[in-house]
C-alpha cells in the first residue's frame, strides 16, 4: 500500500502568505473600533461590537495552512473534502486560488493518486476519509483544530472502555461525523447522537424505563452505530459534543443524562457507568460569554450576527441574542440590501428571508455586532461601512 506525506503543522510558508490573508481579511476599521473601546459612533448610530468575535485561532490556522498549501504546491492538483470552513467568502477565495472541493457538484475524485494534495478542513474527516486518501497516496494537509482532536481523544476513551458516546451535536454536521467515527475505530464502540434536549429526553426515558426497541431505532436510525442496541448499549455511557454547539444547552444534556443513569443505576454505580468531559472549544465559548455580556451592559435596538448559515457557532449566536433583542443573522454585509431591506435567516429557521422596515428612522440608534468563529474581520468592518452608510456617514479607514 502507497502512504501519504503528511503536513500537521503548517508548511514552513507562513511569512510568504501573511500579506495576501491580510489583505483578504483584515480590516483597519474593525482595528480601530477595538481600539476605541469596541464601540463605533458616527451621528445618530452607535455600533457596539462584542468583546470577542470573528476568526479564532482554529480557523485562522486552518486557513493559513491552505494558502501555504497553495504556495508550496503551486503546479498540483489541490482538492479539500468539503468547505474549510462554514464562511461562503472564505471558501469561495480559496475556489479562486484553483482548489477544488470534492464536496462541489462535478468534481472527481476517482482519478486522486499520489502527485495530488488533499486539505482536511478544520472540522475533521471521519477515519473512513482519512484512511481512503492515505491509501491513495495523497498528499494531505491536516488543519483539524485541536478542540475537534481533543473531544476525539475522549470518545476513543470512552469505546476503549466499553462505554457508548453520546453526542450532543447535529448528525448531518462534519465534524460530529468525524467524531462519531472515532467511536468506531474500535471494534467495541458505539455512540448516539442528540440534536436537542427534545431527543436527550427520549433517550434518557429509554435508559430508564426501556420501551420499544424497533421505534427506537427507528427514530434516531441516521443517529446510532450500525448493529445499534438500546437494550445492550445504554450499560455505560460518556458525554461528547460537537465542539460548537450552545455550552448552556450542551451542560444541560450532561446533567440530564447524569440524572437518568443516577435514576437506573443508583449512586453506587455512577463512577463505572457515567462519564462526561467538558468539550465546548474556549472561543466558541468566549464568543457565547461575550454576547451575552454585551446585551447585558448595552441597552440595544436590534442586533447583527454575521456568519454562514450553515455555521454552528454562528446559529446559536444567533440564538442567544433573539432572546433578548430583534436579531438578523445575515450571511455577508451584501444582506444589509438598504435601510428598508434587509436578507437575513431568523433565529431557529432553515430558510433565508427578505424584511422590510428592519432600520428603525429618525432617531439615535444602539446596535450590537459580533460574527461567529468562521467570520473573517472584513466582512464585520464592511457591515460597518453599510450601517454607517444607511444613517447617512461612510467611515474612514476601510
Amino acid at each position: 500500500m502507497t502512504s501519504s506525506l503528511v503536513f500537521r503543522k503548517g508548511l514552513d510558508l507562513k511569512h510568504a502568505v501573511a500579506s495576501e490573508l491580510n489583505d483578504n481579511y483584515h480590516s483597519e476599521l474593525v482595528e480601530q473600533i477595538k481600539a476605541d473601546g469596541y464601540s463605533y459612533r458616527s451621528g445618530r448610530l452607535t455600533i457596539h461590537l462584542a468583546r470577542e468575535f470573528g476568526f479564532c485561532y482554529g480557523v485562522d490556522r486552518a486557513v493559513d495552512y491552505a494558502y501555504q498549501t497553495r504556495e508550496r504546491f503551486p503546479d498540483r492538483r489541490i482538492f479539500l473534502t468539503g468547505e474549510i470552513i462554514h464562511n461562503p467568502h472564505v471558501n469561495e477565495r480559496l475556489r479562486d486560488k484553483g482548489i477544488q472541493f470534492l464536496s462541489d457538484p462535478g468534481v472527481d475524485s476517482s482519478t486522486l493518486g499520489p502527485q495530488d494534495v488533499v486539505i482536511l478542513p478544520a472540522f475533521g474527516v471521519t477515519t473512513g476519509e482519512m484512511q481512503r486518501f492515505v491509501g491513495l497516496g495523497c498528499v494531505l494537509v491536516d488543519t483539524t483544530c485541536g478542540s475537534v482532536l481533543n473531544v476525539w481523544k475522549n470518545v476513543k476513551r470512552y469505546a476503549q472502555d466499553d462505554f457508548t458516546s453520546i453526542i450532543h451535536g447535529k448528525v448531518w454536521h462534519e465534524e460530529t461525523q468525524a467524531t462519531a467515527s472515532q467511536a468506531l475505530d474500535e471494534k467495541r464502540g458505539h455512540f448516539v447522537v442528540v440534536l436537542n434536549i427534545e431527543e436527550t429526553n427520549l433517550v434518557c426515558d429509554y435508559i430508564r424505563h426501556g420501551g420499544d426497541r424497533e421505534t427506537f431505532l427507528a427514530r434516531f436510525r441516521n443517529a446510532v452505530s450500525p448493529g445499534f442496541d438500546p437494550d445492550r448499549d445504554f450499560q455505560r455511557v460518556g458525554l461528547a459534543n460537537q465542539t460548537t454547539m450552545l455550552m448552556s444547552e450542551s451542560l444541560q444534556v450532561q446533567e440530564l443524562f447524569r440524572q437518568a443513569m443516577l435514576d437506573r443505576f443508583g449512586e453506587v454505580e455512577m463512577g463505572v457507568r457515567f462519564r462526561a468531559f467538558d468539550t465546548i472549544c474556549s472561543a466558541t465559548q468566549d464568543r457565547q460569554d461575550a454576547v451575552v455580556n454585551l446585551l447585558k451592559e448595552q441597552t440595544l435596538d436590534l442586533m447583527i450576527v454575521i456568519g454562514g448559515y450553515n455555521s454552528s457557532n454562528t446559529c446559536n449566536l444567533a440564538r442567544i441574542c433573539a432572546q433578548r433583542v430583534p436579531t438578523f443573522h445575515i450571511a455577508d454585509p451584501e444582506c444589509l440590501e438598504s435601510p428598508a431591506v434587509i436578507r437575513h435567516r431568523p433565529a431557529g429557521e432553515k430558510a433565508e428571508v427578505r424584511s422590510q422596515g428592519w432600520l428603525p428612522e429618525a432617531r439615535n440608534l444602539s446596535i450590537g455586532l459580533t460574527s461567529g468563529a468562521s467570520t473573517p474581520d472584513n466582512l464585520v468592518g464592511a457591515t460597518v461601512r453599510n450601517l454607517a452608510t444607511f444613517c447617512g456617514h461612510t467611515p474612514e479607514p476601510s
